[in-house]
């Protein structure tokens, strides 16, 4: 492969390098940098570090483990610990530029799982320095830090994917092939919900209207590269390690956390592209702080490529929408009929592409077992399914993507230029649940039209001391 030419570091960068300092990581020689240099490679293994090395990164890690696995980083050295037990020869770091900057020549690609409010700066970080990018969903936490990052992984031609796995299941084949082959018809209407915040991982019950009160910080910890560019507020357990999503300055609440997974498969086998307009109604107050324990958010797409216009409704919180009720009804009299009966609930998350000819069902958050809706059409229409016209992945979207930084496969599937339109999806939807505004969005021109006061977050102000990759 070949050398990516590397833009020099910043002024900034280097000035903040003279009063840093990195940790947990003792002197070792090590392995032959395998991509970023010329000559032949002593085991053709990437070098990767990793940052943000909690729950989530060190399970993502954990599958990057037969490459070389040469630094991690987290703001918590009780993460790194735990990660170099499985890791021993990686150095560890509290701080990604540091990192950076001590290891940048040993380095081929980078990991990130941090809180949504710091994926941007250590993704630019590494990115200026040609560094190829696995970072999980949603991308950013803002539609500038998304077209910012977007557009600079392409200047240095970087392989890279969002960490929506969802996106390299069987499933989301199937789905795109029977769409594809006229099954559905044409759709115009999806419904996606899932249970979160109300309930799931990552979310506790209740409205907060107040960031939370502060608690020491753990011994060691670096609470302001936590908080990173977003403003400052004391440590507590409500935000880290697993409760931040809910709080907008930090996370992208429900839709950030399942919608990244659900509404990627309309997204993909509908081409929806940009909305034009995205409407609102919320369960409970507005909330400008944490996110409310239910909403509704409607998305509207125009006509696009010969498709008819869809409208895309997203639930999320107490309680499913009907046509999960209806599935229920419909499996259980399915069941009743067979002379069976077991107990069937109706599925927390799911997805429906409702075709004017039949209606998909996936149950869940990602695309495992999408069926058609109807319990006879189903059983006929799986002995005579639309042949498979789509490559399959093994091995899943991490080592997908490793095949792709090594040149030994294709382009992964939730590349940055097809994650950029998807994730602006999840951060309108997510503002319009935040402010309790519906949203006309002018994409072209990076604006909202009809609630000016709404771009403020769409180009958000860093913190003092964050501003290198902000434009004022």
């Amino acid at each position: 492969m070949k050398n990516l030419q590397k833009p020099s570091r910043s002024g900034s960068r280097r000035n903040f390098l003279k009063t840093s300092s990195l940790v947990a990581g003792g002197a070792f020689v090590l392995p032959r940098f395998a991509i970023g240099q010329s000559g032949p490679s002593a085991n053709s293994k990437l070098n990767i570090a990793f940052i943000g090395v909690g729950g989530q990164g060190r399970g993502n890690l954990t599958q990057m483990s037969r490459e070389n696995i040469v630094a991690v980083c987290d703001v918590d050295p009780a993460a790194i610990a735990k990660t170099k037990e499985k890791f021993p020869n990686a150095r560890g770091f509290t701080d990604y530029r540091v990192m950076l900057d001590t290891m940048g020549d040993e380095i081929d690609a980078v990991g990130i799982a941090t809180p949504d409010n710091t994926h941007f700066v250590a993704s630019m970080a590494a990115a200026d320095l040609g560094k190829h990018l696995f970072v999980q969903k949603p991308l950013v936490h803002s539609i500038y830090e998304l077209r910012t990052l977007c557009e600079k992984t392409r200047q240095n031609k970087l392989v890279t994917q969002m960490g929506n796995q969802g996106r390299a299941f069987d499933g989301m084949r199937l789905i795109k092939e029977w769409f594809d082959a006229g099954v559905l018809g044409n759709v115009r209407e999806v419904i996606a919900w899932t249970n979160r915040p109300d309930k799931g991982f990552g979310f506790r019950p209740g409205e907060r209207f107040k960031l939370p009160e502060g608690q020491p910080v753990p011994p060691g910890m670096d609470w302001d590269k936590w908080i990173g560019p977003a403003r400052m507020t004391p440590f507590s357990e409500d935000l880290h390690p697993a409760f931040w999503r809910g709080w907008w300055d930090y996370g992208c609440g429900g839709l950030g956390d399942i919608g990244c997974h659900t509404i990627d498969i309309p997204y993909w086998a509908l081409q929806l592209g940009r909305p034009e307009k995205i409407e609102v109604t919320l369960k409970g107050k507005r909330n400008l702080v944490y996110t409310p324990s239910g909403s509704v958010v409607t998305y509207h797409f125009p006509e696009r490529n010969g498709l008819p216009p869809v409208k895309v409704s997203w639930h999320e919180g107490p309680g499913v929408p009907k046509i999960a009720e209806d599935f229920r009804d419909a499996q259980i009299a399915a069941q009743a009929k067979a002379g069976g009966s077991e107990q069937v609930k109706a599925h927390v998350d799911g997805i429906c592409l409702i075709g004017d000819k039949q209606t998909l069902y996936s149950p869940g958050m990602r695309p495992n077992s999408p069926r058609l809706f109807d319990e006879d059409v189903w059983q006929e229409f799986r002995r005579n399914r639309p042949p498979e016209t789509i490559p399959r992945i093994k091995g899943g979207n991490i080592q997908e993507w490793i095949r792709a930084v090594k040149g030994e496969g294709p382009t992964p599937g939730s590349h940055f230029d097809y994650a950029e339109g998807l994730t602006e999806l999840i951060l309108l939807g997510a503002l319009a649940i935040r402010t309790g505004k519906d949203i006309k969005w002018d994409s072209e021109r990076m604006r909202v039209t009809n609630h000016r006061s709404l771009n403020k977050y769409i180009n958000p102000k860093p913190r003092k001391g964050w501003e290198e990759y902000y434009r004022s």
